[in-house]
């Protein structure tokens, strides 16, 4: 494997630092209008009317669209059908979108919305998970404001704690997070041919967004065409809410029969757009007298804002990793989404995991703490290893590197040397070390198993490139990348002539989300499949060169040559596949690849949940001034398993952004929201408080390698991983310093002193 496991160049490299690059704003349109979204200001209210005359008045004012205007079904296309395009009776979240201007520019769009008036009849919002739970209150969705409910259910948890000799019990909650994409959501919808339209967007998943606009349009899926412009990041934001922003765009272009533009500033997308679900996670862990853990009764509230969007999805995926990576034989979780009137929620790297493992390492600690047990030592007795069993029953057959990466990081960040016991900590300015663990689900998994699939195209063009289409996309993690090493390899052909296309829904069938660190396993595989079907014909075409059958070449790396024989000539890639073309062997392959089959049981939770898991811990080190509370987190030793590193560049490069995510995540981050009225306090990045590189930590990526034998060359995925256990890490190392608790994040100068209260 000449390409897979070395750190070749990042094939969008020279076009994102020349400018060439075409993001979603650059393009352009004859005859484009834009469009400025008219938004409540009532967090929950009746719907009476839409004043719109004067707005419709105003210079290069086309027209003002709403709800009763939508040509074709007036609803978003996820899990439920509960979210309109335009709001049309119930508004259920500050910030709705109401009402479409349509204009000859953007500035004239935007200063005509601020003529339309929207009336209603405003009741009093439920702005927690608390105040929907409450009997009497106003129901936002279904007959309690439950939206989604998941159980696991593994052994006897009475007899378990009967067995504990130690039981713990506490809260923990998590905030909301923005994505903070550098490039905000985005799209252009354009009329073509026999009523049809194309979007041009930035996106995660252009086939939600196909769903989306043939739902908006009214029109048939043949007639819709999704293409991915270059994304600027994504991080699980432009996985459900690009379909909102592609849907509306739709309905003006249909309506007005015009190319119509649609991009938001910053505020706008960060008061419209979803977010992480705030989370609640009430744990009570029994244990022996040595820290083995007995048995586990967890309860995992998460709130979903006004829709349901993907709430029941994240909130299985929290509930399955709930424990985290630790053995126990009696477990009882439970889990519920919960409907209030804020901004809906959706996907974030790690997909409702890190608020339940934000819960299980912080209970981790504690339990070491109490019973006087160094931290790494526990998880090491309690972590996972090969034949070990889930909460959800799992048997853990292959691939599983949790124990390295604890080793490893330990090691790398001398935490024999470094960690002692809060009393021994003296002095105004203290140093603290805290570790955390965890494990993800590679893929869709059990919940997602009917969607789990993924198609590739391999086309052999007659100069010797390579043309690879694939259904998933590269939105900044380097996808590309790693599928042209794949391809290459697979092929045998040199990298650089191997070109992987930005996703068109035009050129490859419904592929699946690109969410759940499945592209390098999916797309991966795919490709695979269709290099097995294009290079037996490669080495046909080869052996006609060296005169020779087929089964004597050899192909690595863009030259073929006879193995094992006396002939000593070699062909170039390009010359064996000018030899194919000119013998009409087909020059095109398609590779379909279905992930392997999980199981859940509906009703214990029990069940193959995900085919294979990625591992990770992190070692955080941090400084506290005492006297004020104000902390720096100084250094994270960062440990992950992800199967192969098909690029060791790419993988560090993503230990290092995910990992700066999780200390904003864990030290800073916060949405707040008016407590009456619900308008969101805080839509932009002067008053959401974002880690910059002042504030980044020294990284120190690990990678530990344990191949899964159904992975592209061993690769498992990994890209949602390197966030999610940092958080509990630094507020580990903040407790190691001061011997104060935090149990809600984000940790605060304010909280260590006491002064939140």
């Amino acid at each position: 494997m000449p390409v897979v496991g070395t750190a070749v160049p990042r094939k969008d490299a020279y076009d994102k630092l020349q400018g060439v690059s075409k993001y979603i704003d650059d393009y352009n349109f004859t005859d484009l209008v834009h469009i400025f979204t008219v938004r409540s200001e009532c967090a929950f209210g009746k719907l009476l009317s839409i004043e719109k005359a004067e707005a419709e008045k105003m210079p290069g004012v086309l027209g003002v669209v709403t709800y009763d205007m939508v040509p074709g079904k007036n609803a978003v296309p996820l899990l439920q059908l509960d979210e309109p395009f335009l709001a049309h009776d119930i508004i259920h979240f500050y910030g709705e979108p109401v009402a479409l201007v349509v204009a000859e520019t953007y500035e004239q769009a935007a200063e005509a919305a601020k003529l339309v008036k929207i009336n209603y009849e405003e009741m009093k919002p439920s702005l927690s998970i608390e105040e929907s739970l409450e009997k009497g209150a106003p129901k936002i969705h279904g007959d309690n404001n439950i939206c989604s409910t998941f159980n696991v259910e593994r052994g006897n948890l009475e007899e378990g704690f009967k067995k504990s000799t130690h039981i713990f019990e506490r809260e923990y909650r998590t905030p909301y997070q923005e994505h903070a994409y550098l490039e905000t959501n985005g799209c252009i919808a354009v009329p073509t041919i026999e009523g049809g339209v194309t979007v041009y967007g930035s996106m995660q998943c252009p086939y939600y967004v196909h769903d989306a606009v043939a739902m908006a349009a009214g029109i048939e899926k043949n007639l819709v065409r999704v293409v991915q412009t270059t994304t600027g990041g994504g991080f699980g934001g432009k996985e459900d809410f690009p379909s909102v922003v592609a849907g509306q765009a739709t309905i003006v272009a249909k309506l007005f029969n015009r190319p119509a533009k649609l991009v938001y500033k910053r505020d706008e997308d960060i008061i419209a757009s979803s977010k992480r679900h705030p989370g609640k996670v009430i744990m009570k862990v029994g244990t022996d007298d040595k820290g083995n853990l007995m048995a586990a009764d967890i309860k995992y509230y998460v709130d979903a804002g006004g829709y349901v969007t993907l709430t029941p999805i994240v909130l299985l995926r929290g509930t399955v990793h709930a424990l985290g990576p630790y053995k126990c034989d009696n477990v009882h979780i439970q889990s519920y989404g919960v409907c209030t009137n804020k901004v809906p929620c959706g996907a974030y790297r790690g997909f409702g995991s890190p608020q339940t493992v934000f819960a299980a390492e912080t209970l981790m600690d504690e339990i070491a703490d109490e019973l006087n047990i160094d931290p790494i030592k526990l998880r090491q007795q309690n972590g996972f290893r090969i034949g070990d069993t889930t909460a959800t029953g799992q048997v853990l057959e292959q691939s599983v590197g949790l124990q390295e990466t604890i080793e490893k990081a330990a090691k790398k960040s001398h935490w024999e040397d470094k960690w002692q016991r809060p009393s021994e900590k003296k002095g105004n300015i203290r140093k603290g070390i805290g570790v955390a663990s965890v494990y993800y689900g590679v893929g869709l998994g059990a919940g997602g198993r009917a969607i789990d699939r993924s198609c590739s195209s391999i086309m052999l063009l007659q100069d010797g490139s390579v043309r690879v289409a694939v259904g998933n996309v590269e939105m900044g993690q380097g996808a590309r990348t790693i599928l042209a090493q794949i391809a290459a390899d697979a092929l045998g052909a040199p990298f650089e002539l191997v070109n992987v296309l930005e996703t068109d829904t035009a050129i490859i069938p419904d592929s699946g989300p690109t969410v759940a660190s499945r592209t390098t396993f999916m797309s991966g595989n795919s490709i695979m499949l269709a290099a097995k079907e294009l290079r037996p014909r490669l080495l046909e075409a080869a052996g006609m060169l060296l005169g020779v059958p087929a089964d004597k070449v050899e192909l690595i790396n863009g030259v073929a040559w006879e193995k094992d024989g006396i002939n000593s000539k070699k062909f170039s890639f390009t010359e064996v596949v000018n030899k194919l073309y000119a013998e009409r062997l087909q020059p095109i392959a398609y590779g379909w690849f279905k992930a392997p089959e999980n199981f859940r049981d509906p009703v214990t939770g029990q069940g193959t949940a995900y085919y294979v898991y990625s591992y990770c811990t992190n070692i955080a080190e941090v400084e506290v001034d005492m006297e004020t509370g104000m902390y720096k987190v100084t250094k994270i030793t960062s440990a992950h398993d992800m199967g192969k590193a098909i690029n060791p560049q790419q993988v560090e490069g993503q230990i290092e952004g995910g990992t700066l995510q999780g200390v904003g995540y864990g030290t800073s981050e916060e949405i707040t929201h008016d407590p009456k009225t619900g308008r969101m306090l805080n839509s932009s990045f002067s008053t959401y408080i974002l880690p910059t590189a002042v504030d980044a930590p020294e990284i120190d990526p690990i990678i530990v390698e344990h191949p899964y034998d159904k992975g592209p060359y061993g690769a498992k995925g990994f890209g949602e991983v390197p966030l999610m256990c940092v958080a509990p890490a630094v507020a580990n190392a903040i407790y190691n310093a001061t011997g104060v608790r935090v149990r809600d994040i984000p940790v605060k100068p304010e909280k260590i002193l006491g002064l939140d209260k």
